[in-house]
């Protein structure tokens, strides 16, 4: 590390996403001097996700962010759009409701985002090292007693380290915490940020102005009936349009992300959309779909594991930036009590688990959903078959011809029977209900 910087802290985080963001920012507030190693060129740069931030989870951490952060626009209606080769069903939601102060969620572009909370971080007394890799966390016996860092005199100590290392957490699996990724248990996912004017965003997506905004998540066709979605995001002059996929759905598919991504790009009921668009970042990422199933171990002797690491997403409902930005903010919590009472045992920073159970959604909705991305795998139908055959029944019905509508009734009843059998399409209802309810 650079010669001016101390070797000895209160507390080391690992990774200036949200969640190393938020734990940085609420230790340095409580007065304990706190370091963050951070292996981008600077905060945002390598950090990924759709781009949607949920308001009350993040004021938690940071209250009133709206009034000064750098978000792009209120979401005041979210879509589900089933899409086929030509056809798109939709479900939408729009409601005043979410427009007011402070609304619901914003979406975000996470290097203008990153920056403005490593600010913050920065201004609580939080020291934030950038381009340089953890190597290695350093025990004492079964104890965390600090990392090594890829610089000459690279030994920093804490008697805490939260960390914050995202889906391919290297440093959790050393310490016997997380054992190695399967294909099943992370997303590849694909991003890209195409530039329109503002005016023609509002016109396109019907918005009222720059404080009106909309998500649309995309699924069947969106992903070649692959188990993942797509979506896409209104921004202030820009639309963030990606889709993602299970690893292990890639394995033996001939599409790849990017390939994908073009697929959705020249889809028929998104073109128009994009249409006059300036391609700017393309950016990929792993996301974690392990959930409540695949969670390491949250905490042990002077370390605490949050965010993507600790396989904090719910992927049913889009969550992953609130479940960071809380699990940094009550891993600080149980750096400060632990700090407090001088004891950094594993006894004392367990509660930081039992802060996500008592004072968080987080665990009970990733239990919830344990099984849901198993029940996709086993049930590929529901994004395949079942889309077509939704979209083939409601155009037999709105198209006006000389068939009577009895006819056409039992001519889609016929349609559903030759593509599903009626078993078939209990068992996948019956196993649904027990892997959502």
């Amino acid at each position: 590390m650079a010669t001016d910087v101390s070797n000895k802290f209160d507390v080391i985080v690992v990774g200036a996403g949200l969640a190393g963001l938020s734990a940085a920012y609420t230790c340095a507030r409580a007065g304990l001097e706190t370091i963050v190693i951070e292996r981008g060129t600077k905060p945002g740069t390598k950090n990924v996700m759709g781009g949607v931030l949920y308001t009350q989870p993040t004021a938690r951490v940071f209250p009133e962010f709206w009034k000064d952060a750098p978000v792009e626009r209120p979401v005041l209606e979210q879509g589900a759009w089933i899409l086929t080769k030509d056809s798109v069903i939709k479900l939408s939601y729009r409601s005043q409701r979410f427009a007011q102060e402070p609304p619901n969620a914003f979406t975000v572009l996470r290097v203008k985002l990153d920056k403005y909370f490593a600010d913050q971080a920065e201004e609580a007394g939080a020291l934030i090292i950038c381009e340089t890799l953890v190597e290695e966390v350093l025990t004492e016996g079964e104890r965390v007693i600090g990392v090594r860092c890829g610089r000459p005199e690279g030994e920093l100590y804490a008697p805490i380290v939260i960390l914050a290392e995202g889906v391919n957490s290297e440093l959790t699996r050393q310490l016997g915490m997380q054992t190695d990724l399967k294909p099943t248990d992370a997303a590849s996912v694909v991003k890209e940020i195409i530039r329109l004017d503002r005016e023609v965003i509002e016109e396109r997506f019907n918005l009222s102005g720059p404080d009106d905004g909309l998500t649309i998540e995309m699924y069947g066709d969106a992903t070649a009936g692959l188990l993942g979605t797509g979506f896409l995001y209104t921004n202030q002059d820009s639309l963030s349009l990606g889709v993602g996929c299970l690893l292990s759905q890639l394995v033996d598919c001939p599409h790849t992300p990017y390939s994908m991504l073009q697929r959705l790009k020249q889809h028929p009921m998104i073109a128009p959309l994009i249409e006059g668009g300036e391609s700017g970042e393309y950016m990929s990422h792993l996301i974690p779909e392990g959930g409540y199933n695949r969670m390491p171990q949250l905490f042990g002797h002077g370390v605490l594991v949050v965010g993507d690491a600790a396989m904090l997403v719910n992927g049913v409902h889009r969550e992953g930036s609130n479940h960071a930005l809380l699990s940094g903010l009550l891993a600080a919590q149980t750096a400060v009590e632990a700090h407090e009472k001088g004891d950094f045992s594993g006894r004392v920073l367990s509660h930081y688990r039992a802060r996500l159970l008592e004072e968080t959604p987080t665990l009970h909705d990733l239990r919830k959903y344990r099984n849901a991305s198993t029940y996709m795998e086993r049930h590929p139908a529901v994004l395949t078959t079942y889309p077509e055959l939704a979209s083939d029944a409601i155009y037999e019905m709105l198209k006006v011809d000389d068939v009577p509508k009895r006819q056409k009734q039992w001519e889609i009843v016929r349609m559903a029977l030759r593509a599903r059998s009626l078993t078939g399409m209990a068992w996948d209802a019956i196993d649904g209900a027990r892997s959502m309810l």
